[in-house]
């Protein structure tokens, strides 16, 4: 994480004193393990899985993308006390929905649940992000996308600025997963995806992320961040671990998009979509990819 915080330019936000306090972040993945980087932030867990009511993460993915976006970095202090593994917005606040079980499988229709608590619950945790490392393939069935894409639009609508991955089965066209093919919703690539991957995984091939244009010729991602060998929190409740893949890029945005809404706390979904369309740099032209650019966090924050 503090090479990915230098690659994505925070120093200047943090000088500011910008740090994700006051904003509540959802996230809906795998669930959420005690980590003690999480430190007393996790304002609610809800499980549609199995139902339990304390805080687990059976799998480690949602701890892991959850540690992005605002571990504390307790756990990796230094000798001289520098966090070297807290997240990108370190005082966000976390309300968690697991829809994934231990092996990182769901189903829509717990996706759907999820959405729906969330909504009806924003006000009362005051959501200000939502962030699904969550994809469904192209492949599932019509009424299924249709109903994942209104969700997650009406999040949008109600106030809720929706970031998700891009999908790891790039890099052929059209191969954003669902629900990042939404045209409203802010959909995050990997800008090192052509970087070999170390860790636990194993699994990505070079040129994963996952790009467009869409079936409708929107152009998707609008936005990368660094998604591979990202080091973060594991489910042990003091260790971290290792992962890649879009699923680890858009944290990094969430928990960016979480420093500029500590700037700009009125700022709407769109406002805030234009916020980041103007402050990516490098462009995506420079950089010889079809997208907005690369998210550049003090250019954000002004």
């Amino acid at each position: 994480m503090d090479r990915v915080k230098r690659v994505i330019h925070c120093d200047r936000a943090y000088k500011m004193g910008l740090n994700g306090k006051n904003i509540t972040v959802a996230v809906m993945d795998t669930g959420i393990a005690p980590h003690l980087d999480f430190d007393q932030r996790i304002l609610h867990f809800e499980d549609f899985c199995q139902k339990k009511l304390a805080a687990y993460d059976d799998n480690g993915h949602g701890t892991h993308v959850a540690g992005i976006i605002g571990g504390s970095g307790l756990m990796s202090k230094d000798k001289r006390g520098v966090r070297l593994l807290s997240g990108v917005a370190p005082r966000v606040r976390f309300v968690v929905l697991k829809v994934l079980d231990r092996k990182g499988n769901g189903v829509t229709s717990h996706v759907l649940e999820g959405m729906d608590w969330l909504l009806q619950n924003r006000e009362k945790y005051q959501v200000k992000i939502l962030n699904i490392s969550v994809g469904m393939m192209a492949s599932a069935g019509k009424n299924e996308q249709e109903q994942l894409l209104h969700a997650v639009d009406e999040a949008w609508n109600q106030g809720i600025m929706v970031v998700t991955a891009a999908g790891n089965n790039g890099p052929k066209e059209n191969s954003v997963t669902i629900p990042g093919i939404s045209r409203k919703v802010l959909t995050v690539g990997s800008w090192d995806d052509n970087v070999t991957e170390t860790g636990n995984s194993g699994r990505l091939t070079k040129n994963y992320s996952g790009f467009g244009p869409t079936e409708c010729c929107i152009v998707k991602p609008e936005v990368l961040a660094p998604g591979t060998n990202v080091k973060s929190c594991s489910k042990d409740a003091k260790g971290y671990i290792v992962k890649s893949g879009t699923s680890m890029a858009a944290p990094v945005v969430s928990g960016a998009v979480a420093l500029a809404y500590q700037k700009h706390p009125d700022y709407t979904p769109a406002e805030m979509k234009l916020k980041l369309y103007e402050s990516v740099y490098p462009r995506g032209e420079q950089i010889g990819r079809k997208c907005w650019g690369m998210l550049h966090v003090n250019n954000l924050v002004v």
